[in-house]
């Protein structure tokens, strides 16, 4: 009688790490051949287990490229006398393109392993004053699913599945603001920019699909959610409406 293994980790948890020890073992795996990974392990060892925020809110903004989000955290930063941050954190930003050319489980640690790197600014930041963070680990969970999942969003995991959870080891913010624009206003403001593209860019772009499947694997994220807003206005509008929102879901 054949003995049957135990199953493995669905496809998704293996491309996407659900927490710091799965984080530091892959980038283990491949730091001989990755000299980079090893230096991104030496700085995640550095960082503390479980970091506590301190007594000042943390507010994170989420979208596709082009939606505004530069824009507005730079605009919330100066009004509320803030910190800004930004995922991954200019110690291993420097690596990203050497990250992205490798397989997603590679890549997706490495983005893993900013957003426990910034967990540790965020902690120490976050007893100074208000944190504003573009980008946290809603992006890396995101990308990751529709990059997996192919077809349409119907084919994405079901509504409060795993993988839409937050990680139970990494600091949590107040707050998290989605933002969105329509298709053709994101990619005029793509085109207006006239930077180089990245390669999810380039699919965000191209691929009418995967776009609504990272928007609706935001939409989907739980504990804690995405506030949806929109970032179609001018942006003296879209400020208002985020300070608003801030006020009324953090203390100031």
């Amino acid at each position: 009688m054949l003995r049957r293994c135990p199953p493995g980790p669905p496809p998704l948890l293996r491309a996407l790490p659900p927490a710091a020890p799965a984080v530091r073992q892959r980038l283990r795996e491949c730091a001989a051949r990755i000299p980079e990974a090893g230096a991104v392990l030496d700085l995640l060892e550095k960082c503390a287990e479980h970091q506590k925020k301190g007594g000042f809110p943390v507010v994170v903004f989420e979208g596709l490229d082009a939606t505004g989000k530069t824009t507005v955290t730079q605009s919330v930063k100066d009004t509320l006398n803030g910190i800004l941050l930004r995922s991954p954190p200019p110690c291993i930003s420097q690596w990203r393109t050497i990250f992205d050319d490798e397989p997603a489980p590679i890549k997706r640690a490495f983005y893993a392993a900013g957003n426990y790197i910034l967990a540790s600014e965020i902690a120490k930041a976050s007893t100074q004053a208000p944190v504003i963070i573009d980008r946290y680990w809603h992006s890396t969970a995101a990308y990751t699913i529709a990059t997996e999942i192919n077809g349409e969003v119907q084919d994405l995991p079901p509504v409060h599945d795993e993988v839409y959870q937050w990680p139970e080891d990494l600091l949590k913010p107040d707050l998290v603001l989605l933002l969105t624009v329509d298709p053709k206003e994101r990619v005029r403001r793509l085109q207006h920019r006239g930077l180089e593209k990245t390669k999810e860019e380039a699919e965000l772009e191209a691929n009418c699909l995967f776009r609504q499947r990272v928007e609706e694997s935001y939409r989907r994220m739980v504990n804690p959610a995405c506030q949806e807003v929109d970032a179609s206005p001018p942006k003296e509008e879209v400020l208002k409406t985020v300070l608003q929102l801030i006020k009324k879901h953090c203390a100031l």
